[in-house]
């Protein structure tokens, strides 16, 4: 008889595609000198960490990053406190802000309208989680009153799930960290969804119940699209600041068992589609 331990569980998140936006980047906006430029744009609509694509209305080039000659670009961003942002070629880096591995910038020979948007590209490890727990729930629907297509579209009920995280607080890179490989995701990202109006609290999320790095054919995990409904901080005087995060599921939550999808990408991690623009799979988990 088997016995599963909860120290082989763990949660992965990837950011939701947000709805683009438009501003103007203007010349006098860019200082190439710290790497750092601004444009105009509501609170919450971009979070530190994001992959932004930014793209000329007009279509021409997007002077922005130094030897870049198209109309659009991709980069990771970080947000400082006065609201400028400086770019990235990868995550980790984008969460630290370190101006010295910033891109450089050039500045705009005039402003150009822009449209910027946030896209999702990978699952990454949520860090400092202790536990979670998520509940599925089927609701049954009085159909009596439906006509015959509602009726057998509802008849089986309707599945919905909830569920809570508790985390380690960490809102950023502190001295002496080594983010792995595996660029964890930080708890403050749910708690800067949970008051992210212009975009919205979603995100899309793993929870593995078990997993076995050298057996990945034995996994089991619950996927889901997640929206936060309620975050807690607990700050003790003497102990560890930890928070909480509550959310519920949005769309369908199915459980899985086997392998984890794991997609062939490029090396700035957007995947490499197969002709019906699907992504290939490293390996076939029916296999």
């Amino acid at each position: 008889m088997a016995i599963y331990f909860g120290s082989t569980g763990f949660v992965e998140i990837k950011r939701g595609n947000s709805r683009p936006f438009t501003s103007s980047l203007d010349p006098a906006d860019v200082n190439t000198t710290k790497k750092r430029f601004s444009v105009d744009f509501s609170s919450g609509s971009i979070l530190t960490g994001d992959q932004l694509k930014i793209a000329t209305k007009d279509g021409s080039n997007l002077e922005l990053v130094s030897g870049h000659s198209h109309p659009d670009g991709r980069w990771y961003v970080h947000i400082d406190d006065a609201g400028g942002l400086k770019l990235y070629n990868s995550f980790a880096p984008a969460l630290a802000g370190d101006a010295s591995t910033a891109l450089s910038l050039v500045t705009p020979s005039s402003t150009k309208d822009i449209t910027v948007e946030s896209q999702g590209t990978r699952y990454r490890t949520l860090g400092k989680v202790r536990e979670f727990e998520i509940t599925t729930t089927r609701e049954t629907v009085d159909i009596n009153s439906l006509g015959e297509d509602f009726r057998q579209r509802y008849e089986r009920g309707m599945i919905s799930g909830q569920g809570s995280m508790q985390c380690i607080w960490q809102h950023r890179v502190f001295q002496g960290d080594t983010i792995s490989i595996l660029e964890p995701e930080f708890p403050v990202y749910l708690a800067q969804l949970a008051v992210r109006l212009e975009q919205g609290a979603d995100f899309l999320g793993r929870f593995f119940i078990y997993h076995d790095p050298a057996q990945t054919k034995t996994s089991v995990w619950y996927e889901a699209e997640c929206f936060v409904t309620n975050v807690a901080i607990s700050v003790p005087a003497a102990g560890v600041v930890e928070a909480s995060i509550d959310f519920v599921t949005t769309g369908n939550i199915a459980l899985h068992t086997g392998q984890p999808p794991a997609y062939l990408l490029q090396e700035n991690t957007d995947k490499i589609l197969q002709e019906d623009g699907l992504g290939i799979l490293l390996e076939d988990p029916t296999s």
